[in-house]
C-alpha cells in the first residue's frame, strides 16, 4: 500500500515569520486537515485522473477537512481492505470488490458512479497476424488478466454477443497487463487485452482486433465511490467534500482535457504526449461518470461476474446506493 501526498518534496519556508504563522494557523478551529482517500491503480491507471486535478486545483479543501493524499493499490479487493483500514474510509473502488463485501456483511454505501464505461477495453495481436475479428480468434489461444477479472467478463460476454462459444477458443489467464503484452508480442498468445496507456503507447507496434465497444454496449460499471454507514452520519463534511471536489475533477477533464492530461501527466511522470492522447479518447468515450449511477452499467457488471462464477441470484441496487451527497440532477433513485 503506498500513498501519495499533494506537494510532497516542496521546501517549506523557515523563517520565523512563517514558523509564527504556521503555529497561529494549527490552533485555528477552521483549519483544513490533510486526509487520505483511496483510489484503485492511482499512479497506474486513469480511474484518478479527477482526484489529480482537483487536488491541483484545490477543490477538495471544506471546513476542517482537505484531501492531500491518495493511497492507492493493484485494485480489487486490495483497495476495498485499504478504505475500510483508513481514519477516512472514503474510496473510489471496483464495484465486485464491493458487492462481495457487501454480501458478506459490510456496512457501506455506494456514493457516487465513478468509471461506468469499459470503451477502453481492447484486444490486440502482432502486426502482421491475420486476426482482425474476434470472429478470427477461433481456435486460437485468448489472453485476459486474471480469472473473475473484469478482462475475464469481458471476453466472455464478446465470445457470447458475436455467437462463439467458450469451448470454441482457449482462454488463457497470463496476469497483469505488462504480462499480457509481453504475451501478445511473443506471440505466445494470439491476442491478449491491452489496457491504457499501454495500448496508445505500443499502438504502432501492435494490431487492433477488436474493441469491446464494436461488438456490445460499453456501459458497465467499473469502480463505484464508497464509504461506511457510521462514517456517513459521523464526517459529512468530509464525503460532501469529495463528491463534490470529484465532480469538479471531471467536468474540468471534459472541458479542459488538454490541460488535465498535464496535470495527470506531472503528477505520475508520465508522457505527456501519450496521456493527451488517451484523454482525448477516454473524454470521446464519455468514460468518467459525473457521479448518476446508470442501472444498465450496473447490471452488466452483475451480468459479468455471474459469467465468471463470481455471483448468483439478483440485487436490489437501492438499497446499496446512498445519493444524498450528489447534486439533484444526478440522483436516479426516486424516493
Amino acid at each position: 500500500m503506498e500513498t501519495y501526498r499533494h506537494g510532497a518534496g516542496r521546501s517549506p519556508t523557515r523563517s520565523l515569520l512563517g514558523f509564527v504563522v504556521a503555529i497561529a494557523i494549527s490552533v485555528c478551529s477552521s483549519i483544513s486537515r490533510a486526509e487520505d482517500i483511496t483510489v484503485t491503480h492511482w499512479g497506474a491507471q486513469f480511474y484518478g485522473a479527477p482526484y489529480a486535478v482537483a487536488m491541483e486545483k484545490g477543490w477538495f479543501k471544506s471546513g476542517n477537512f482537505d484531501v492531500t493524499g491518495i493511497i492507492t493499490s493493484t485494485g480489487g479487493g486490495t483497495s476495498l481492505r485499504n478504505t475500510l483500514a483508513s481514519p477516512m474510509p472514503i474510496g473510489e473502488v471496483a464495484l465486485p470488490a464491493v458487492i462481495e463485501a457487501m454480501r458478506a456483511g459490510a456496512k457501506l454505501k455506494m456514493i457516487y458512479s465513478g468509471v461506468g464505461s469499459v470503451a477502453e477495453q481492447v484486444w490486440a495481436t502482432r502486426l502482421g497476424e491475420p486476426y482482425h475479428s474476434i470472429q478470427d480468434l477461433k481456435g486460437k489461444r485468448i489472453g485476459y488478466t486474471r480469472p473473475a477479472s473484469v478482462s475475464n467478463m469481458l471476453i466472455l460476454m464478446a465470445l457470447e454477443k458475436s455467437g462463439i462459444k467458450a469451448s470454441e477458443v482457449e482462454l488463457v489467464a497470463v496476469g497483469g497487463v505488462g504480462a499480457l503484452l509481453a504475451a501478445v508480442q511473443q506471440g505466445s498468445i494470439a491476442a491478449g487485452n491491452i489496457n491504457e496507456p499501454l495500448w496508445t503507447r505500443d499502438k504502432d507496434k501492435l494490431q487492433k482486433v477488436f474493441w469491446f465497444k464494436d461488438i456490445m454496449s460499453p456501459a458497465m460499471t467499473q469502480t463505484v465511490g464508497i464509504t461506511t454507514e457510521e462514517f456517513m452520519n459521523k464526517r459529512p463534511d468530509a464525503i460532501k467534500a469529495v463528491v463534490e471536489g470529484r465532480l469538479k475533477g471531471v467536468r474540468f477533464i471534459y472541458e479542459h482535457p488538454d490541460e488535465a492530461a498535464d496535470i495527470v501527466s506531472k503528477l505520475h511522470k508520465w508522457d505527456p504526449a501519450i496521456t493527451r492522447q488517451v484523454f482525448a479518447q477516454l473524454v470521446k468515450d464519455k468514460w468518467w461518470d459525473q457521479g448518476a449511477f446508470n442501472f444498465d452499467g450496473l447490471n452488466a457488471m452483475l451480468n459479468g461476474m455471474r459469467l465468471v462464477g463470481e455471483f448468483k441470484g439478483e440485487l436490489d441496487w437501492a438499497t446499496l446506493i446512498d445519493e444524498r451527497f450528489l447534486p439533484a440532477d444526478l440522483k436516479t433513485i426516486k424516493k
